[in-house]
């Protein structure tokens, strides 16, 4: 029997911990917050196989709490959230729908198991509309609670046909109609929510991010190593960290900087999609252009704020989905920000960023400009950028809301 006292959430939808992606980043975060906090008891599914899949060895300090019969491990505490991993079929991209009901299933089974009470099941993103009356019937029987992040517009993202949209769409009303909560991480996304489904139980609580300089110094030989083998200079390069898929605009951001006259490099940072890269190039021949650098991936989450604070310049591309946790670390870290010009970004950036559009040119001629910008403006940029997260998104203020709604929870 588990104590109870403490307050157990169980947060379905993450792929993993720590790893590229939005949710990724804030379970990591979040579980942190509350690492030391006896009243909250964080259960995390994560992917045992296939895309994003959770590879314990890169997080630090884990406890391997159960394995299964091939000795691969199944249950891990990490933060002193217990980790659990479900193993998935090669369905395609269903397989996204199957995770999530499988992992909310799990979590059900677990809290009858071990006699808890008023658990909240806490899902990210709108995927299983076509189970949620069964499994809420279920949620329900044992005194738990269903509270729900939207996410962005699934629904919009490029990589889907008109068929899977249509259910995105269909599945996120089903969704949000019987959620206990919805709280959204945008102020645009509450207030979509609110026009489109006139839900009165919405609440908002952003990501977060902080302020603080990278543990490493300017000539630590692990930051010197990964510029040289990048081909890269301190302060001479500009930078995006984010997944490698089409609504976050690499096409725009390549096409663009190859049309600059900038003297400056573009370091992508991301997963690698094949087939996506495979499309640049034949769309952009970007391999032509030496400026261009595809510098793989970064787990070292110091070395990554290294990188970040050595930029001359980020770009930000996103444009579905709320406040993404890239674009928060950007500006917690990197003086001068380059964000596409939609209401998500605007929301977070508002004064402390440079704006462009999709439009021919526009971000072309942006980067000229931002080239040609002195150290005093670019210095006005980054303490502005400081001062967004600072007062809207530290990781301290945003686990503190989350405490409170936890606390807060009651059936409706």
């Amino acid at each position: 029997m588990e104590k109870q006292n403490t307050r157990h959430i169980f947060i379905i939808g993450s792929k993993s911990i720590g790893q590229y992606g939005g949710y990724e980043t804030f379970v990591d975060h979040l579980i942190g917050e509350h690492e030391n906090d006896p009243s909250i008891k964080y259960h995390i599914a994560c992917k045992a196989n296939g895309d994003g899949y959770m590879d314990e060895s890169k997080l630090p300090n884990i406890k391997i709490t159960k394995k299964n019969a091939d000795g691969s491990v199944a249950e891990f505490t990490y933060k002193n959230a217990h980790v659990f991993k479900i193993p998935c079929p090669n369905i395609g991209p269903a397989v996204a729908i199957y995770y999530d009901r499988a992992a909310l299933k799990y979590s059900i089974e677990y809290c009858k198991r071990n006699g808890i009470e008023k658990p909240i099941f806490y899902i990210l993103t709108c995927r299983i509309g076509l189970f949620i009356d069964s499994l809420v019937k279920q949620i329900k029987a044992i005194g738990g609670m269903y509270y729900l992040n939207p996410d962005g517009h699934e629904w919009k993202r490029q990589k889907w046909n008109s068929a899977v949209r249509k259910y995105w769409k269909w599945s996120e009303k089903k969704m949000v109609s019987k959620a206990d909560l919805v709280i959204c991480d945008s102020v645009n996304i509450e207030k979509y929510i609110k026009e489109e489904y006139h839900r009165p139980h919405t609440t908002y609580i952003a990501y977060g991010a902080d302020v603080e300089p990278s543990v490493l110094a300017d000539d630590d030989p692990k930051f010197k190593g990964w510029l040289e083998e990048k081909g890269l200079k301190a302060g001479d390069y500009y930078l995006v960290v984010g997944r490698f898929v089409p609504e976050n605009n690499y096409e725009t951001m390549i096409r663009e900087f190859m049309k600059s006259h900038s003297k400056k490099d573009f370091a992508i940072i991301t997963n690698m999609n094949d087939k996506l890269r495979e499309y640049l190039e034949s769309t952009l021949h970007f391999s032509t252009d030496p400026r261009i650098k595809f510098v793989g991936t970064v787990y070292d989450k110091e070395l990554l704020k290294k990188i970040r604070e050595n930029a001359y310049g980020y770009f930000h591309g996103h444009e579905v989905g709320g406040t993404n946790p890239s674009l928060l670390e950007a500006l917690g870290s990197t003086e001068l920000n380059l964000l596409l010009d939609v209401g998500f970004n605007k929301e977070v950036g508002q004064e402390a960023a440079l704006y462009w559009s999709k439009k021919d040119g526009d971000l072309a001629g942006l980067i000229d400009r931002a080239d040609a910008m002195d150290t005093e403006c670019r210095d006005k940029f980054g303490i502005a950028a400081k001062e967004r997260i600072i007062t809207a998104y530290s990781w301290q203020f945003i686990g503190d809301e989350y405490k409170r709604v936890w606390n807060e929870g009651t059936v409706r």
